[in-house]
């Protein structure tokens, strides 16, 4: 079991809401989402066992959006978008500024377990760009300057 009492209960609340139960998949994979840090088989599986539903349905849905990274990574997410306003106004540029300072590849997480970097389609901040979002947090007209602050503000929490 891969879920905790909680979440499934969660789970089931959340589904109860919903009198199609394809409707409930979202909320549940946001739900196991939170608890793992990531999705994968297993998190299907319990999911399509929880709410009832084919497994090819969780996978499908869970795989589409990239907000649910599909293995474990960093405390801190860092999604980049590639997209054409922020690709035209250094997303790029970005991208590589972030696996000097942090010394990983995107894809990759740092030693610490602190940062992962991907890259994502579209973010839907185009007149904000170039833009990261970290988290659930978004961060935008960047230069380097700002993105060194938002590194340094982020290593000082933990």
């Amino acid at each position: 079991m891969i879920l905790t009492e909680e979440s499934v209960r969660n789970i089931e609340k959340k589904a109860a809401r919903y009198p199609n139960k394809l409707s409930a998949i979202l909320p549940a994979i946001t739900i196991a989402y939170r608890q793992v840090g990531h999705l994968n088989a297993g998190v299907y599986r319990e999911i399509s066992r929880i709410i009832d539903v084919p497994y090819v349905e969780v996978a499908e849905a869970a795989t589409f959006y990239t907000l649910f990274p599909k293995k474990p990574v960093g405390k801190y997410l860092i999604q980049v978008c590639h997209n054409i306003s922020c690709a035209l106004l250094g997303a790029d540029s970005l991208v590589a500024y972030l696996e000097g300072k942090l010394g990983i590849k995107k894809g990759e997480t740092t030693a610490d377990g602190l940062f992962t970097i991907i890259t994502v389609e579209c973010l839907g901040s185009c007149a904000t760009a170039p833009m990261m979002q970290i988290n659930q947090d978004y961060y935008e007209n960047l230069t380097r300057e700002k993105v060194d602050k938002v590194l340094e503000e982020l290593k000082a929490k933990t």
